[in-house]
């Protein structure tokens, strides 16, 4: 016989013991452990290591998230691109603060992230956006993301129509379609461990560098 959801939510659990963490072996700079740690993401091919989870927050406070793919790590943080009359985006114009999470279950690990957002440069973003598969270029065009639609057969005829409107010709970026850099002012890398105790690293930028401190799980 199977347990309703209500009846067996409760006592789904699971125990942690993979590997540790610790304040001696992070690196000093936590850009430096963001890429250790997503190179070992990648080399144990786990599902969509670059997925991350991005929380906004608009002027009313209320907020919202959705998962978004890191693109490129630069010094200052991560970099995920989107359509720029989106939610999320309104959100970033009025409140450009935001929180990523990236989590890895099959490692037992988890990387939070909070900091200040801009819009990279026009040339960046044209530099990626030509980068990408050319139907993934054409669905920037057709997609009005975020935006009430009638049917997917709408979507999918805007679809057809941009891939007439370049047949034979490069796509154009969207102006509509860009990066943003997320600077990082605080970081915590969180390893699973038994009986709960996990491990919880955390960053914090100061004026004369990164404070690096141990959090009780």
């Amino acid at each position: 016989m199977f347990l309703s959801v209500k009846e067996s939510i409760s006592q789904i659990r699971r125990e942690y013991s993979r590997q540790a963490l610790s304040r001696r072996s992070v690196s000093a700079d936590p850009i430096d452990q963001l890429r250790k740690w997503l190179d070992e993401a990648i080399g144990s091919e786990v599902w969509d290591p670059t997925a991350m989870t991005l929380a906004t927050a608009g002027r009313d406070g209320r907020p919202a998230a959705r998962t978004v793919l890191l693109k490129e790590i630069t010094r200052e943080g991560p970099l995920f691109y989107t359509n720029y009359n989106s939610r999320k985006a309104r959100h970033l114009e009025e409140n450009p603060h935001a929180a990523l999470v990236l989590y890895w279950p099959e490692l037992e690990r988890q990387i939070r992230m909070e900091g200040r957002i801009e819009q990279v440069s026009t040339e960046k973003s044209a530099q990626y956006f030509h980068s990408r598969p050319r139907r993934s270029q054409l669905a920037a065009w057709a997609s009005q993301q975020s935006q009430v639609i009638p049917g997917r057969g709408y979507l999918e005829k805007r679809m057809d129509e941009f891939t007439q409107s370049f047949y034979n010709q490069p796509i154009t970026r969207p102006p509509h379609w860009g990066g943003y850099l997320v600077k990082v002012q605080r970081f915590e890398f969180w390893q699973g461990r038994r009986n709960r105790l996990h491990d919880r690293i955390e960053y914090l930028l100061d004026p004369e560098g990164w404070i690096i401190q141990r959090l009780s799980p």
